[in-house]
C-alpha cells in the first residue's frame, strides 16, 4: 500500500515563499496573540463572560447567540470567533515554515507549539465559562495566552536569525540579570491577574461570579512593589550594558522597555485611583503585552544564533535541478 502523501510536503513542493513572508506571518502570530488578550479583556469589561452561557455551543440550542442575548452575546461570541482567525493566521505560519527552503525544524516545531497552546487555551475558555467564570480559571486563561505571546514572539525573532547555537554577546553575570528580569516581570504579570481575580470587574453582572479572596488594595500593593522591582532591574541592566559596551541593538531594547514601563505605569496610577474605569483597564491589559514583549526582546538581544540561511540559488543551465530544489531541500 503506497505512502499517503504529507499535505505540507506537497505545498512546500509547490511553494516557495520568501524569508520575509515568514517573518511577516510570525509576526502576525505576535499581533493576534495581542488581540486575543484585548478582546477577552473587553469580554469580562462589558460583563460578557457569560453573553454564551455554555459551551461550545452558545446556547443549549443554538450555535449563535439569539437576539435575546443582546449585545453581551453577540461580545462573547465574537471574542470565540477569533480564535479561528488565530487558527488560521498560526496555521498560514507553519505552513510558510515548512515550505520555505532550506528547511528550518525550529521554526516549524515553535509553530506547532503555537498551534497547541491555543487549542488548550480553547478548552480552557470553554472550562471558565462552565465553572461560572471562576476566578482562577480565568486567571490560567489568561496565562496561557501569555504563554502564547511568548512562543510567538520567540518565533517571530528566531525567523530573523539562523540556526547556530546561541552564543552570547555578554558576560554570564549580565546573562543572569537578564534571566532575573524575566522572572521578576513574569511574576508581576501573575500577580497583576491575581489583582483581577480579586477586583471588581468579575465579568458578569451576577452578582454570584466568585471572586479571589484577597484585599484588593493589599495586592494591588504586591502589584506595584513588583513593578519597581522591575523598574529597577531595567535601570540597572542598562547601566550594565553600558559598562561593559554591550552591543548598541542590546542597550536600545533595554531602553525600549524602559519607556514602556514607564507609559503602563501612568496607565495603572490612572486606572487605580479612578476606581478602575473598564476602559482604562483594558488600555492596561494592552501595556501588560507590550512590557511582556519588550522583556523578551531585551532577552532575546543578549544572544545571536547567526544570520538566516539563504535559499540557494539554481546553477545556469540546470533547470530540472532548480524545478526540483524545493523538494529537496524541504526533505534534508
Amino acid at each position: 500500500m503506497p505512502n499517503m502523501p504529507n499535505p505540507l510536503q506537497m505545498v512546500a513542493d509547490r511553494w516557495q515563499p520568501s524569508a520575509r513572508f515568514v517573518q511577516r506571518a510570525a509576526l502576525a502570530c505576535v499581533v493576534m496573540a495581542v488581540v486575543i488578550v484585548v478582546t477577552g479583556g473587553a469580554v469580562r469589561l462589558t460583563q460578557s463572560g457569560l453573553g454564551c452561557p455554555t459551551w461550545p455551543t452558545c446556547t443549549e440550542d443554538s450555535l449563535t447567540p439569539t437576539p435575546a442575548m443582546g449585545v453581551n452575546g453577540v461580545i462573547e461570541f465574537t471574542n470565540r470567533m477569533l480564535t479561528y482567525v488565530l487558527c488560521a493566521v498560526v496555521g498560514l505560519t507553519i505552513i510558510a515554515a515548512r515550505a520555505r527552503a532550506p528547511r528550518r525544524r525550529s521554526l516549524t516545531r515553535l509553530g506547532w507549539a503555537q498551534f497547541w497552546v491555543v487549542m488548550g487555551n480553547a478548552v480552557v475558555g470553554g472550562v471558565t465559562v462552565l465553572t461560572g467564570l471562576n476566578p482562577y480559571i480565568v486567571s490560567s486563561h489568561f496565562l496561557l495566552s501569555t504563554a502564547l505571546l511568548t512562543v510567538a514572539v520567540v518565533m517571530w525573532r528566531r525567523t530573523l536569525e539562523g540556526d547556530d547555537e546561541p552564543r552570547d554577546l555578554v558576560a554570564g553575570p549580565v546573562r543572569q540579570l537578564s534571566w532575573v528580569l524575566v522572572a521578576a516581570s513574569a511574576l508581576l504579570i501573575v500577580i497583576g491577574t491575581v489583582v483581577t481575580g480579586s477586583g471588581r470587574h468579575a465579568g458578569d453582572a451576577s452578582k454570584d461570579v466568585r471572586r479571589i479572596p484577597l484585599d484588593w488594595h493589599e495586592i494591588t500593593q504586591l502589584h506595584v512593589d513588583f513593578v519597581y522591582i522591575v523598574v529597577g532591574l531595567t535601570v540597572a541592566l542598562w547601566f550594565v550594558l553600558r559598562a561593559v559596551k554591550a552591543p548598541a541593538a542590546a542597550r536600545r531594547t533595554v531602553a525600549e522597555l524602559f519607556a514602556v514601563l514607564m507609559l503602563q505605569g501612568v496607565i495603572g496610577y490612572v486606572q487605580y485611583f479612578n476606581d478602575s474605569p473598564e476602559f482604562v483597564v483594558g488600555t492596561h491589559m494592552f501595556g501588560s503585552c507590550l512590557v511582556w514583549i519588550a522583556v523578551l526582546r531585551v532577552f532575546l538581544s543578549l544572544r545571536e544564533r547567526g544570520e538566516a540561511a539563504a535559499l540557494p540559488a539554481p546553477a545556469a543551465g540546470h533547470e530540472a535541478l532548480a524545478a526540483d530544489q524545493p523538494a529537496t531541500a524541504s526533505s534534508r
